[in-house]
């Protein structure tokens, strides 16, 4: 068979639109803080605006320089551009089901929602404290956790002074819920 009649493909996932990030539970929305969807949104922006153009720009550039089969700014451009338009198609797919959440409307309250900042301790007493965001914008070694997360899960509902059984993988931890605490409401 002909070379220009096979798929050219970067590995085994090169059909997926996306790092393989947790799914949403069925019928879920993509919960997001109005912040995570701005930096979502900025990335899409940047993408379609800036890096798109300039990559279709590179790769016409080098297809005009002749054989294209050893030409590197040929085929890493072609490469990249399946990159950003895989990117492109995760973003509007996430973006398409986000639902921005006001955290601050809980300004006040004990009880755990999105969006709250929630401290909780250990039956040795050992503190941690987690903010729950959505899965998209999640950093954990920021100490961000996914509204699908099991501690988020755990905490979800719960008010301070709850004890509750955290399930972790060496098993169920006992933790109480010490604090919780949301952004303040915009003054406006």
């Amino acid at each position: 068979m002909s070379k220009a009649f096979t798929k050219e493909s970067d590995g085994p996932d090169d059909d997926d639109d996306g790092p393989s990030l947790p799914a949403l539970p069925a019928g879920a929305r993509n919960y997001m803080t109005p912040a995570g969807h701005a930096r979502l949104r900025a990335e899409f922006m940047q993408l379609i605006d800036v890096e798109r153009p300039k990559m279709v720009e590179t790769v016409s550039w080098a297809a005009k320089n002749g054989d294209r089969s050893e030409n590197g700014d040929y085929l890493y451009g072609k490469k990249r551009l399946r990159e950003i338009d895989r990117r492109l198609r995760f973003l509007t797919k996430r973006l398409d089901i986000a639902e921005v959440v006001d955290a601050s409307v809980h300004f006040g309250s004990d009880q755990v929602f999105f969006g709250a900042t929630v401290t909780y301790a250990n039956a040795r007493g050992d503190e941690k404290t987690v903010t729950i965001i959505g899965i998209d914008e999640a950093d954990s070694l920021a100490g961000e956790v996914s509204w699908v997360s099991p501690v988020a899960r755990t905490l979800l509902k719960a008010r301070v002074g709850d004890e509750l059984n955290l399930v972790t993988p060496v098993g169920v931890e006992k933790i109480e819920v010490v604090e919780v605490r949301y952004p303040a409401r915009a003054a406006g």
